[in-house]
């Protein structure tokens, strides 16, 4: 009996790798970079499988040129680069990956926020370049965490993990996510009033077109001058240029962005020129352990939607129905 012929949009950890290959036919895309447009378009003919990750854009016109497609399973929490609507009008289930990069994108909030208040990367370029001659008292100051406000953004796995990491530095915690129940000390709030209020803001929300420059000119306008903003979401959340106007202006005191807009962020773009600005790579769930269940976990949905299965993480359950 033949092989179900995938597509797998890049190498993933051979933890899931493996269990496709024994599984299909697999096809896989082998380049560092993604596979541009034409070429993602020319190897999903013909397939009924695609694995994907986050850097592919899964829409209808993909779907037209294959035909025989039977499940999408995305390697990401998020299915914001797939048209969810359009697989569900297939009957073509879309499976993530939730849950396993909970804790790891909240310890990168919380080594982002740190980073940010304390200064390090400033810091650590200080004794690069040769500046450090001396104990300072007034030498790259920043902010105490014991006693301050920590708003939190979208309160589902990721922000009440990160809810429970701030109960160590006895902070005052609140949300905004009119879903979510109260949880590790933390207190529901209006999005007014949280960005009001808090000193630290973290952003844990999807992207939809609710969310998208979420954080802009106005809820920028509304914060704090000490404030400091951390985004470990989407990139689009938070609109750029009026970011960059904030903490150039120093409306607030920094901004730690692990996803940006645009990802990738160009090495000229403004926001980069700051020094109280820290971007990093979209490394969120980048541990060891973290991308390999994301790897096992992409592998068994994508396998379980050939065998006319299940998905075990589904994004689109009506198909089901």
């Amino acid at each position: 009996m033949s092989k179900p012929k995938v597509f797998v949009a890049r190498r993933i950890p051979e933890k899931g790798l493996g269990l496709v290959r024994d599984f299909c036919d697999a096809d896989i895309w082998q380049d560092e970079m993604p596979p541009p447009r034409d070429d993602l378009l020319a190897r999903i003919q013909g397939v009924e499988g695609l694995l994907s990750l986050l850097t592919d854009r899964i829409d209808s016109a993909l779907m037209e040129v294959a035909p025989n497609l039977r499940v999408i399973s995305n390697m990401a929490v998020g299915v914001d680069n797939v048209d969810v609507a359009a697989a569900s009008a297939r009957k073509i289930p879309v499976g993530n990956t939730p849950g396993v990069l909970t804790d790891a994108t909240a310890d990168m909030t919380f080594a982002l926020m740190m980073a940010a208040a304390r200064r390090i990367v400033e810091g650590e370029k200080y004794v690069r370049e040769g500046k450090w001659k001396t104990w300072s008292p007034q030498l790259l100051l920043g902010a105490d965490f014991v006693g301050a406000t920590w708003g939190i953004i979208g309160f589902g796995r990721i922000g009440q993990a990160v809810a429970k990491r701030a109960q160590g530095f006895a902070m005052r915690m609140i949300y905004h996510d009119p879903a979510a129940a109260p949880l590790f000390g933390a207190t529901p709030t209006t999005l007014d009033d949280l960005l009001r209020t808090s000193d630290f803001i973290s952003i844990h929300v999807p992207l939809t077109p609710e969310t998208h420059h979420m954080i802009g000119s106005e809820a920028l306008s509304r914060m704090k001058p000490n404030a400091i903003v951390v985004n470990t979401s989407r990139g689009p959340v938070v609109d750029s240029e009026a970011l960059y106007i904030a903490l150039k202006s120093n409306k607030i005191f920094a901004a730690a962005l692990d996803v940006t807009e645009p990802e990738p962020m160009p090495a000229d773009h403004p926001l980069l020129e700051l020094q109280n600005c820290l971007v990093v790579p979209h490394l969120g769930s980048a541990s060891k352990w973290t991308r390999d269940q994301m790897a096992l976990i992409a592998a068994q949905n994508l396998i379980a939607g050939l065998k006319g299965e299940r998905l075990p993480y589904c994004a689109n359950p009506d198909v089901y129905n």
